[in-house]
């Protein structure tokens, strides 16, 4: 099968509401449509997550991440153009509680990402314009650098899988900019410490 129709394959999956499985610039993850709730809960029940736990929503672009959460404005929205695009998950306010199955115990709150992405994982991502996306892996389960380290389990569920090679293999840094200073929830890719201070001066 060719790069085209991996693509087209993979679109079409997640169009209608399935899961598959998505090399990003962190580690590969497991996809879903943003559209509704039913297509994360299909996700939740693969990767066997409770549904109180959050999933990012990943977007393509920042501009497209402020098309999907138009309501993010002010030092949040300065501070998601200071570190994104970029291996970081940023928890940000969601006044208006959109896709509120995705924020667990925190609804008016959502963690988006807009990763750095290449090829044909790209053009999947640009043409839904923001998915659901959590790691591949079972949970408490190591996070999969290349595809053949996605538990069986997992591959057996999903419509579609694309190869992205072998990945870095460090999630996401996630950084909460909910309340008044950003603060790190979890030191994963790229540099928490200068992330913050990216943080502190997009304060200023």
């Amino acid at each position: 099968m060719g790069s085209a129709d991996i693509i087209e394959r993979t679109v079409a999956a997640l169009e209608a509401g399935e899961i598959v499985v998505l090399p990003t610039d962190t580690v590969y993850g497991l996809a879903a449509a943003a559209f509704g709730a039913e297509p994360a809960r299909r996700l939740y029940r693969l990767k066997g997550r409770d549904e109180i736990q959050p999933t990012a929503l990943m977007a393509s672009s920042v501009d497209v991440l402020l098309e999907w959460i138009p309501e993010l404005s002010g030092q949040p929205a300065a501070i998601v153009w200071a570190l994104l695009p970029g291996p970081f998950t940023l928890i940000v306010p969601n006044p208006a509680r959109r896709y509120c199955w995705l924020s667990g115990i925190r609804p008016e709150t959502i963690g988006v990402r807009v990763p750095v992405l290449s090829g044909a994982v790209a053009e999947v991502v640009d043409r839904l314009g923001a998915i659901v996306a959590t790691s591949a892996n079972l949970p408490g389960g190591p996070d999969p650098r290349r595809l053949d380290e996605v538990p069986a389990a997992i591959r057996a569920g999903v419509v579609a899988a694309l190869d992205g090679g072998e990945l870095p293999g460090t999630p996401s840094t996630v950084i909460d900019l909910t309340g008044r200073k950003a603060v790190i929830l979890r030191a994963g890719a790229g540099d928490p410490e200068e992330a913050l201070a990216r943080c502190a001066a997009a304060h200023t």
